[in-house]
């Protein structure tokens, strides 16, 4: 008996720790843009500011706020897709961010499977020096594969 219980609690565990690891790689295209963000700071700021519609002074108090600069288009998108302030998904975001993109956005109100999910995980919409990034995953596993590399 306690082996048949040891043994449900170790499968319990692994599937409870690998949930939020099989959700971080369906956004992998955060990688590039991580890399192409750091290459040109400024530039990927300024894609924000357009992108979102707003000031320079909130896109840096994102950046501030945030790990990674593709975390900062997540918080953005995420607040944009759920009508949320972007605040409220800073918020979110910090008492969450070990969870994972796809444990936020449904604690936000975007339901897996949904057609706004799936435009998280096929990527972002910054265009520009950006694009070979946008659709390139499509949380398929093909990790950059896509027919726009």
């Amino acid at each position: 008996m306690k082996l048949l219980i040891s043994i449900l609690l170790f499968i319990i565990s692994i599937i409870l720790l690998s949930g939020p690891l099989a959700s971080a790689s369906d956004f992998d295209w955060t990688k590039n843009l991580n890399i192409r963000a750091d290459a040109d700071p400024s530039g990927f700021r300024a894609q924000l500011s357009t992108r979102f519609k707003i000031g320079d002074a909130q896109v840096k108090v994102v950046l501030d706020n945030v790990g990674d600069p593709a975390d900062a288009y997540m918080v953005l998108r995420l607040g944009e897709m759920s009508s949320k302030s972007t605040d409220y998904v800073l918020q979110k975001y910090k008492s969450n961010k070990n969870k994972g993109w796809g444990i936020l956005a449904k604690d936000l109100g975007i339901k897996p499977g949904s057609k706004e999910f799936h435009a998280l995980k096929r990527g972002h919409d910054l265009g520009g020096s950006y694009d070979k990034d946008y659709g390139g995953n499509h949380g398929h596993g093909n990790k950059g594969k896509g027919k726009n590399k």
